[in-house]
C-alpha cells in the first residue's frame, strides 16, 4: 500500500511555481494518483482572507513579525483543514509554498531569525508531530528575469524591489545547503515543459520510495 507524500514547490514569484504545481497535479491525477492541491497562504476560507490581507492589503502597515505570524496562522489552518485529512486518506499533497517561504522571506530577507521561524513553524504545523514536506523543490531564477516574466501587478512582497528579491534568492540557496535531504534546486530558466520534466524526475524518486508507481 503506497504511503502518503507531501510535496511543496517554492521560489521567487515569477519563476513559474504555480504553473509547475498545476502541471504536476495534472500529471499525477492522469496516472491515477489521488492528489490534493493547495496554496500557502490560502487553501481554506480563513486562509484566503489572510492571503488577501498579506499580499494585497495595502491599507495596512504590517510589521515583519506580524506578517510572519499571519502567514503561520494561515498555514496552521491549512494543515488542520486540508493537509492532515489528505495525509490520513493516503494521498499525495502538492502545496504551492509552505514554511520554507516564511523562513526565507521574513527571515533571511526580512531580518527575523530563520531558526526562530523554523521553531514557530513547527508549533504552527502540529508541535511534536508537526507536518513538513517530504520534498520541497525550489525554482531558481535571477530576480530580473522573474520580474520580466510576471504578467500582473506586483503584490506586497514583489513590490519590495530587486535588493529584497536578491536576499530572498540567497536565503533559498542557504537553506538548500542546510537541508539537502528535503530540499532540491530546480533551474527555472528553461521553458515550462523543460522545468516540468525536471520536477517530475525529482518527484518520481520520492514517490517510488513510498510505493507509488508513476512514470515520467
Amino acid at each position: 500500500m503506497p504511503r502518503p507524500v507531501f510535496l511543496s514547490l517554492d521560489g521567487l514569484d515569477g519563476t513559474g511555481k504555480s504553473t509547475q504545481c498545476r502541471l504536476l497535479v495534472e500529471w499525477l491525477a492522469a496516472q491515477g494518483v489521488p492528489v490534493t492541491a493547495c496554496a500557502d497562504p490560502g487553501g481554506t476560507p480563513l486562509g484566503q482572507e489572510l492571503r488577501k490581507l498579506l499580499l494585497f492589503g495595502r491599507d495596512h502597515r504590517i510589521g515583519t513579525r506580524t506578517e510572519a505570524l499571519l502567514f503561520m496562522a494561515s498555514r496552521a489552518q491549512l494543515v488542520e483543514e486540508v493537509i492532515r485529512p489528505a495525509l490520513a486518506r493516503g494521498e499525495v499533497i502538492v502545496s504551492d509554498r509552505f514554511l520554507l517561504a516564511n523562513v526565507v522571506y521574513q527571515g533571511h530577507a526580512g531580518g527575523l531569525s530563520p531558526e526562530e521561524l523554523w521553531q514557530v513553524g513547527t508549533f504552527a504545523t502540529g508541535g511534536p508531530e508537526h507536518v513538513e514536506p517530504d520534498l520541497t523543490l525550489v525554482l531558481d531564477l535571477a530576480p530580473e528575469i522573474a520580474v520580466a516574466r510576471r504578467k500582473r501587478e506586483a503584490d506586497r512582497m514583489e513590490a519590495r524591489g530587486t535588493d529584497y528579491a536578491e536576499r530572498v534568492r540567497a536565503g533559498f540557496r542557504l537553506e538548500l545547503a542546510r537541508r539537502p535531504d528535503r530540499l532540491r534546486l530546480v533551474d527555472a530558466a528553461a521553458d515550462v515543459n523543460g522545468v516540468q520534466q525536471t520536477v517530475r524526475r525529482e518527484v518520481i524518486g520520492v514517490l517510488g520510495d513510498r510505493g507509488w508507481n508513476v512514470k515520467e
